[in-house]
This record gives C-alpha cells, sequence and structure tokens, in this order.
C-alpha cells in the first residue's frame, strides 16, 4: 500500500475518492478509523441539531469532481432544473438526507470497505521514504484527517446537570438557555422556540451574519491569494477573524425570533441566569494542542506551527516533512493555515486534491 489516510470521517472519504479518481485501487490504500461508516460522527450531530439543510453550497459533497454535485442529481431526480440554477448562483443547498444517501453511494461505489482498517493511529512516524502509523507501513503518502479534537465546553459549566451539548441527542425543558451565537446556537433557538420553550440566549458578542462560516471572497482564487501572502501574525489575525460565531441572513431566521420576542419568548443576555436547561452551543477544542497526533508530531519532529495552527503549504503538506518522494498532509479544520474552509466539504476536497497530485507527481518520476 503506498498511501494511507488517517481519520474515516467526511474528510477521509472525500479524499480516498479523490485518489481512487487519480488512478489508484483500493489495495494501493489504507484507510484508518474507528468506524466504517464515514458519516459516523456527522449524523448524529446533525440529528441532534435538527438539521434540515446542508450549509455548503455548490461544492459541499465528497465526490472528486466539482460536478455533476448533488444539484445535478437533484434536478435528474426531480425533472427539474431549478437546483442546477440555484448551483450557478452558489445558492443550492442540499438536504441532510440527500446528502447522507450520497455519502452511502459513494462509499459504495470507490470500494472505500476494501481499504478501511478499524485501527486508531497515535503515532505518525517519518522514516526513509515515507512514514510508519503505529507499525504499520511504511507509507510514502500519509493525510491526517482527523477531524474536529472533540466538543468544547465552558469551564464554568463543568459538572453543572443541567447542561447538554447541542450535538448530543437532546429534548428540551420549558425554560432553555443556549450558550453561542454560531449556526449551532441559532438552529437550537428555533429548534426550542418550536418545541414551546422560552429561550434566553446567552451570548458574549453579536454573531456576524454571512451564508458561510468564513467569508465568500475567501474561495475565490484571488481572496486566497491575499491571504496566502499575509505575513504569518496576520494570518493567523485572519483566521482568529474567521472564527468568530456567524450564522446565515434571511428571513427564515430572523422572523420566528422576532415573533417570538414580541411574544416574551425570547431574549438575549449576556450572563446565564436561572433556567431549567442550558445547551451549549459553543462548537469544538480547538488547535493543534488539542489533538494529540498532531500534538506529538509537533512536539517529536519540529513541525511548525503559528498560534493554534500548524503552518502548512499551500497544498496543505507539512513542509519539513515532505519531499520529492514522500508526503504528509493535513485535511479538515487542522488545515486552515492553507486554506481558511479547510473544515467545509470544499476546503477538504482542497487538500484531497493536493494530496493526490503529489501521488501523481511521484508516479511520474
Amino acid at each position: 500500500m503506498r498511501c494511507a489516510i488517517v481519520g474515516a470521517g467526511l474528510g477521509g472519504l472525500t479524499a480516498y475518492a479523490t485518489l481512487r479518481h487519480a488512478g489508484l485501487e483500493p489495495g494501493e490504500i489504507a484507510v484508518f478509523g474507528d468506524d466504517p461508516d464515514p458519516a459516523a460522527v456527522w449524523r448524529p450531530r446533525a440529528a441532534a441539531i435538527r438539521q434540515r439543510l446542508m450549509r455548503s453550497e455548490s461544492d459541499g459533497h465528497c465526490a472528486p469532481t466539482s460536478f455533476p454535485g448533488l444539484a445535478a442529481r437533484e434536478a435528474w431526480r426531480r425533472r427539474d432544473l431549478w437546483p442546477l440554477a440555484l448551483s450557478l448562483c452558489d445558492r443550492y443547498r442540499p438536504t441532510v438526507p440527500l446528502f447522507l444517501r450520497h455519502v452511502d453511494e459513494l462509499r459504495a461505489a470507490t470500494g472505500w470497505d476494501a481499504s478501511f482498517q478499524r485501527r486508531r493511529v497515535r503515532r505518525v512516524e517519518p522514516v526513509p521514504g515515507g512514514f510508519e502509523l503505529g507499525g504499520e507501513g511504511p507509507f510514502a503518502h500519509v493525510l491526517v484527517a482527523v477531524g474536529h479534537p472533540g466538543l468544547a465546553f465552558p469551564a464554568e459549566l463543568h459538572g453543572d446537570p443541567r447542561v447538554v451539548h447541542a450535538y448530543e441527542p437532546h429534548e428540551y425543558a420549558s425554560r432553555v438557555a443556549v450558550v453561542g451565537a454560531g449556526m449551532a446556537a441559532a438552529t437550537e433557538w428555533l429548534n426550542a422556540l418550536a418545541a414551546g420553550a422560552e429561550v434566553v440566549s446567552v451570548r458574549r458578542r453579536e454573531p456576524e451574519r454571512r451564508p458561510l462560516n468564513v467569508p465568500r471572497p475567501y474561495f475565490t482564487k484571488r481572496g486566497l491569494a491575499a491571504f496566502r501572502a499575509a505575513p504569518p501574525p496576520e494570518r493567523a489575525a485572519l483566521l482568529r477573524a474567521f472564527g468568530a460565531p456567524s450564522y446565515p441572513p434571511g428571513r427564515a431566521w430572523d422572523e420566528p425570533l422576532r415573533r417570538a420576542a414580541r411574544e416574551g419568548r425570547f431574549r438575549v443576555e449576556r450572563e446565564l441566569n436561572g433556567a431549567e436547561q442550558v445547551v451549549c452551543a459553543t462548537g469544538f477544542r480547538k488547535g493543534w494542542q488539542e489533538e494529540p497526533l498532531l500534538a506529538r508530531l509537533v512536539r517529536e519532529h519540529g513541525v511548525e506551527t503559528a498560534d493554534r495552527w500548524l503552518v502548512l503549504a499551500d497544498d496543505s503538506t507539512v513542509p519539513a516533512l515532505t519531499d520529492g518522494r514522500r508526503t504528509l498532509g493535513v485535511a479538515g479544520v487542522q488545515a486552515q493555515w492553507s486554506f481558511p474552509g479547510a473544515d467545509t466539504l470544499v476546503g477538504m476536497k482542497v487538500a484531497a486534491r493536493g494530496l493526490a497530485r503529489r501521488v501523481q507527481a511521484c508516479r511520474t518520476r
């Protein structure tokens, strides 16, 4: 086996499909993870917040090529060109069931299960010509796609019996405090109101209103070039700013909140006061320090960092451990230094294509 993917989630599936599209066979790729279902982690989290639509847009799928995407598939199924028209304007948002069917079908079509190995990799060790993964290997090309390090809880709420994270299964009490102000929080405001609850939004700052979690210009070549040209301190500051809470603009969000506020069922506060239930819509722990595999890589092999980010090349590879004969790439949220929207499906494709280009270049040589 020449290639390995550490992590069997959506980022891993996207990379696997991209390598298969580049001509590799299942026997040339090893996928290490906890569960053979690539949506095993994402699926229950989406269900917990009652998510109905994907936030990602036209390229928000795991297939290796942008077209045909989910919009084309839905247009064909419905015999309706409207999804394609929305896609051309980057306004198409597939439903969660449609996206999950896509994941299941791509898993079957690419031969994912033939490459999957149920194993957690705790160490990436550079060796001549490649990397060993906890005694397995060596592999010439490795992509680390381990996803988010875990759910984040405010320290002051640890041990509070009223607390549940938004991404954990839960129902709603009659008086609910939602901590946070991003996409998950906005979704939970509407969910709890629809369940008949009185809702308090506990937030320290006002959320931004934008369709994607990263401003749209940074998904373009021009915006990305400006980001990559910025000196490291400015680049880190931009990434911190992109991490600010946000959720999409539009009446679908605003009207229910205005109506509930008029009825006295929704209000905003800066501090947590009495509530029967506290929903932490506070996202995930952040930074390479929170991921043991990456922390060990930094500590033992001097991988460069800036604040909580790994300093990566533009193709999402680790410069100190990548050369003409071997590749160590990173995908998902830990690859934001190379692509600010790395934790989106579009960003996962960017990292996957970078890996595939290096594999093909090595094959040519």
